[in-house]
Order: C-alpha cells, then structure tokens, then sequence
C-alpha cells in the first residue's frame, strides 16, 4: 500500500509519522509531488502558486522519516518534472528510491499541453475516448518515440553515473552534489540523525514543531 503526499505545512506530515509510530500502521511507499508537476489541466492558480518545490519536499520527508526511524521501512518516490538523466539522478541524490515521469512521457506520445485533459476533447487523441479524436494518435508511430525517449534519457543517466566514477545509483549521495542557492541550504543545514527526532537532538526549531504535532490531528502551529 501507499499514499500520495503533496506536502504542504510540516505539521501535517509530522502528525502522519506520529500516526504511523503509535498504529504500526506504515505505507509501503510515499510520493512526493512537487509544485512543479500536474497535468496540462491543473488550475492556473495551482499550478503557479500551490506547493513546494520537489527539492524541499523531498528533501522533507526523507529527513523526517530518518529522524522518526522510519526511513528503512518505507519507500520514497519523487515526482515533478523529472524529465532528464539529471533529473532523475538529481531525486536520487536528495534521498528518493525511484522517480516518477508523467510529462515528458505524455510529451514523447504527442501531448501539446493543450491543457483540456478533462474535457475528453483532447486534439491529439491522448486522453479522450472520442473515436474521432483518437484518430489522431498512431500508436505505432508513438511508440518508437517513447521508446527512444526513455533508452536516451536512461543512457544520459548512465554516462553521468560514469562521468563521476560510480557504478550505480545507490552509490551516489549528497556528497557528489553541490549548488548554491535553496539546495546548498538543504545540504548544510537540514540533515537528521537516525530516530532524532524521537530522542529529542533535532535541532531546536524542528524539535518544537515536532513536539507541537499529534498522531489524532493535523496540528495548525
């Protein structure tokens, strides 16, 4: 089993993982969508103004799942324009176990972002039931696209696995990324211990956030 986690207030997530300690009751996997993603017919105001960032995130859950002990016991993924061997390498180095890809794939079989995915309108045949407009998608044209899609994107990915001399993914870690901005602030000042959160060492701020959420309701501090 598993859920679909667009994280909003800290609080929030913070309860989920009370609930999760005191039931046992532990998702298999997480999703973690960022702001980034959505279909071409996500409301404007969401899509410009509603959720953060992938990097911070993810960066969020997979630190405070490590600080609750629970980080070897559920799966992260992550989602939001992951689109590139960079990309997908970049999720994996901030702590995700595998990335999901929905635009660049909806891209490869011939979405042009006309943004009437629910109108069964579609004009290039990709989500519409309308016979007439399917027409215009040739699955045997779109598929060779796909396929050249996903074996380039997989073979940047290995040659930038090989351009920093590793062997596969799971030996990449934060230490092989550097960038300024938000994620070099990810980097140096959000990194938890194992069970931290749980023995009272997490840093001061995320301590009493933690104390303030409960397993029963979503907190509003």
């Amino acid at each position: 089993m598993g859920f679909k986690l667009c994280v909003g207030l800290e609080s929030e997530f913070y309860s989920i993982c009370k609930a999760m300690i005191e039931t046992g009751v532990i998702p298999d996997f997480i999703t973690v969508d960022g702001g980034e993603g959505g279909t071409g017919a996500a409301p404007v105001e969401f899509s410009d103004s509603v959720g953060m960032p992938l990097h911070q995130g993810l960066n969020f859950v997979h630190q405070t799942l490590i600080g609750c002990g629970l980080r070897d016991r559920v799966f992260v993924a992550a989602s939001g324009k992951v689109y590139s061997g960079s990309s997908l390498l970049r999720v994996l180095v901030m702590g995700a176990d595998w990335a999901n890809a929905a635009r660049a794939f909806m891209m490869a079989v011939g979405c042009i972002q006309a943004q009437m995915c629910h109108t069964n309108r579609c004009p290039v045949g990709v989500t519409t039931l309308d016979k007439s407009l399917q027409r215009g998608l040739v699955p045997e044209d779109k598929a060779e696209r796909v396929y050249h899609f996903h074996h380039n994107t997989l073979e940047a990915f290995r040659q930038i696995l090989e351009a920093m001399g590793v062997s596969q993914p799971k030996d990449v870690d934060a230490r092989f990324f550097s960038q300024s901005g938000p994620l070099h602030r990810w980097r140096r000042d959000y990194q938890l211990e194992p069970a931290m959160l749980l023995d009272g060492g997490a840093p001061r701020e995320i301590a009493e956030r933690w104390r303030a959420s409960a397993a029963h309701e979503f907190s509003k501090v």
